[in-house]
Formats: structure tokens, C-alpha cells, sequence
């Protein structure tokens, strides 16, 4: 709106210093701020209530069909996502469904065989260390008493 630079307005408080005077400087400023600030209110007021009016007409709606028509990139990914979404949407009852549910089952099944494995791995190898601890402690044993013995 206004373009004003640090000169300019350097140029504004030294006019305004010599003609107001020092002592009523800053409630020039406090007042001048507090209008800045009504002014500004008002704009974004007047702004909302136009972009209110402007939904409630359906502009947005025509100002989006408008943007996705121009922008083409845009209007070919929503193609692309509708096809994906309608491969993806497979009827139960059909071939495919009844596919999917078998592969879905074997998957689970499949899914619970690794766990099952997993586990048994895990309770081998903890017994594997127990074990290994309770023969470093038999070995730890004896030497530990014959030492005793010598002293």
C-alpha cells in the first residue's frame, strides 16, 4: 500500500518532533499506532466478510475447478488415484475376492509359523546360555576351593 523506507520515515519524526514538540511525541505515536491498529481491524474485517460472501456464492468451488482444469498434472494424479482407488475396492464374492481372502489366510498363516519359529529360536538360545552359564560356574567352583585350600 504505502512504500515507505527507513528514510522517509526518518524524515516523518524529525517533521513531527519539531512541529509537535518532544513532550507530546509519544502520545502522537501511542495514537497514531492505536488508529494503525483500528485501520487494520477494519481490513481484516472487511476482508473476512468478502471472502465469507464469496464462499457462500460457491466461488471457491468455480475459483478449484478452474485451478484443476489449468493445472493438467494435477487433474492426470486424480485420475491415476481414482484407478488405483477402484482396482483396490475388490468385490468378496467375486474370483479376486475369494483370491484375496486365500492369500489374506496364508499370509496369517505364514505370519504365525514365523512367530512360532521365532520363539522357538529364542527359548533355544536361552537355554543354550543358561547352560553355558551353569558350566562357567562349575569351572569357577573348584578353582575358587582349591584356592581357599592353600591358604
Amino acid at each position: 500500500m504505502f512504500d515507505l523506507g527507513f528514510a522517509e520515515l526518518l524524515v516523518i519524526g524529525i517533521v513531527a518532533l519539531i512541529v509537535v514538540g518532544p513532550k507530546d511525541l509519544p502520545v502522537l505515536f501511542r495514537r497514531v499506532g492505536q488508529f494503525v491498529g483500528k485501520a487494520r481491524g477494519m481490513a481484516r474485517e472487511f476482508s473476512r466478510a468478502m471472502n465469507d460472501a464469496a464462499d457462500d456464492a460457491g466461488v471457491k468451488d468455480v475459483a478449484n475447478t478452474i485451478k484443476s482444469a489449468t493445472n493438467p498434472m494435477s487433474s492426470a494424479m486424480d485420475g491415476v488415484k481414482d484407478a488405483a482407488k477402484s482396482m483396490t475396492d475388490i468385490d468378496p464374492t467375486s474370483h479376486t475376492g475369494k483370491l484375496s481372502a486365500e492369500r489374506q489366510e496364508a499370509k496369517r498363516k505364514i505370519e504365525l509359523n514365523a512367530a512360532k519359529t521365532a520363539a522357538a529360536r529364542k527359548q533355544r538360545e536361552a537355554e543354550e546360555a543358561a547352560a553355558k552359564v551353569a558350566e562357567m560356574e562349575a569351572a569357577a567352583t573348584p578353582a575358587s576351593a582349591a584356592s581357599e585350600d592353600k591358604t
